[in-house]
């Protein structure tokens, strides 16, 4: 699944499940709730900085491994790995899994840096590669603060343009998401260059709940609702350095979900990722 998440393709129809997987690596705070476990979030949020750009070791890695369910069945597994130098980072994603019985690969290399103009994460290019169901290379450079971007589609290259609203692909989104969860935001609009067009996304912040979580155990986790061409739900840990812990996608036909197994880190809590 490609998650942010953020999400690129739909279930039934391609690789959804790796999309919703990748992109789905952020974190987040709230608005308003019961005043112990409003508690247990600001404690978190404590912890992080929440500059605008914020300051990380020059070098750092995060890495998230996630199982992904189609339907209720185990059909694969993915892994993220952010690797930062400063206000620049390489993300990676590898993702396996049989979707309408065909085993697919997904692979994804992303470079992202913070823009001083626009405050914000952008995507400067990323190299997509998917194998087995909906194959596909796609390679894609990005200028003008990410409001421009040059898509090469097995070798048709098209050109979009955002007015407004930078385009990223689903790792840099993701990381801006997070970062604007840990600002406190409670609603908010981002973009995701696809393939084939530019898909706007609404994301609503919903009241935290407390949650089983093994091998974490009790964790409260803050639903982040997503609309748009793709309907997401992420769930997000404040106590683990804001990381996604589960996102369900819900389709007409099949119904998606990833769960966090494994994650380390070397970075310093930031919302940086």
């Amino acid at each position: 699944m490609t998650v942010p998440f953020a999400l690129p393709v739909r279930l039934c129809v391609n690789t959804k499940p790796m999309l919703v997987a990748s992109a789905v690596v952020a974190a987040l705070a709230l608005s308003q709730y019961a005043k112990a476990d409003e508690t247990r979030i600001r404690d978190a949020q404590d912890k992080a900085v929440i500059d605008a750009a914020p300051k990380q070791k020059p070098q750092c890695t995060r890495r998230s491994d996630y199982d992904i369910y189609l339907s209720g069945i185990h059909t694969g597994t993915m892994s993220r790995t952010e690797q930062w130098q400063g206000k620049q980072a390489v993300v990676t994603s590898n993702s396996e899994a049989s979707i309408l019985g065909i085993g697919t690969r997904y692979r994804q290399r992303a470079e992202l840096s913070w823009s001083e103009t626009t405050e914000e994460w952008v995507t400067q290019a990323f190299h997509q590669q998917v194998s087995g169901f909906r194959a596909r290379d796609m390679q894609v450079r990005f200028s003008h603060n990410g409001r421009a971007a040059r898509v090469d589609l097995d070798g048709e290259v098209t050109d979009y343009h955002s007015k407004d609203k930078a385009l990223r692909d689903v790792d840099t989104l993701a990381i801006e998401m997070r970062r604007l969860l840990m600002q406190g935001r409670h609603q908010f609009a981002l973009v995701r260059q696809a393939s084939d067009a530019m898909e706007p996304y609404q994301f609503y912040v919903k009241a935290p709940q407390a949650a089983e979580v093994a091998p974490w155990g009790e964790l409260m986790l803050v639903p982040v609702e997503q609309t748009g061409a793709e309907e997401v739900t992420y769930y997000f840990a404040p106590e683990l350095d804001y990381q996604l812990i589960k996102a369900r996608y819900h389709g007409i036909l099949l119904q998606g979900l990833i769960e966090l197994n494994h994650y380390s880190s070397s970075c310093d809590l930031a919302p940086s990722a």
